[in-house]
């Protein structure tokens, strides 16, 4: 099976992916009608894990939801020194180098792996690790908070291949790696 690192994350118009205070409650201000996903489980239908940063995995426990992923989900961190009682078999810590993680990860059979959370996506892109990019832009400008994309130490070039609007206010943008 072909390896590919995808991304599907929301930004504000400024490329934010929080406010001033992490805050995600924006994300609420265009109402998505009752059913509508907006693509998000064909594409979590095409991948075998979660890769996602302490602080995602933090902040989605936090959430007054179950757990709300079907895949195995791998948690990078140095400081977490175990996954809580109430997520494990769902949740697995790792650590190391990308290479090593991503290593690790393969080796249980996962190869389409969706990253997720500011820093992680970050440090993927830094070490060209993240071949596909799915961005919906919510028409808001934040004006501070996390941005998606940081200084990278060179220029990485995508390609558009889909564009589509969501109830005339969301635009989602797919854009593959262009690579050689």
């Amino acid at each position: 099976m072909q390896k590919k690192n995808s991304v599907y994350i929301a930004t504000s118009l400024d490329g934010r992916i929080a406010d001033r205070n992490d805050g995600i409650a924006w994300l609420d201000a265009i109402p998505i009608p009752e059913g509508e996903d907006m693509g998000y489980y064909a594409f979590t239908n095409e991948i075998d894990a979660l890769v996602m940063g302490r602080n995602t995995f933090e902040t989605v426990l936090g959430f007054d939801v179950e757990w709300p992923y079907q895949k195995p989900v791998y948690v990078l961190s140095n400081q977490l020194k175990e996954i809580p009682e109430s997520h494990q078999g769902k949740a697995f810590l790792v650590n190391g180098t990308l290479t090593e993680v991503l290593e690790q990860i393969h080796s249980q059979g996962h190869t389409r792996l969706y990253i997720d959370g500011g820093s992680t996506i970050q440090s993927f892109l830094k070490e060209d690790l993240i071949d596909e990019m799915i961005i919906t832009t919510f028409p808001i400008v934040l004006g501070g908070g996390p941005s998606l994309f940081g200084e990278f130490p060179k220029e990485l070039q995508f390609e558009l291949v889909e564009s589509k609007v969501f109830f005339g206010q969301l635009v989602q943008n797919h854009f593959v790696r262009k690579r050689g």
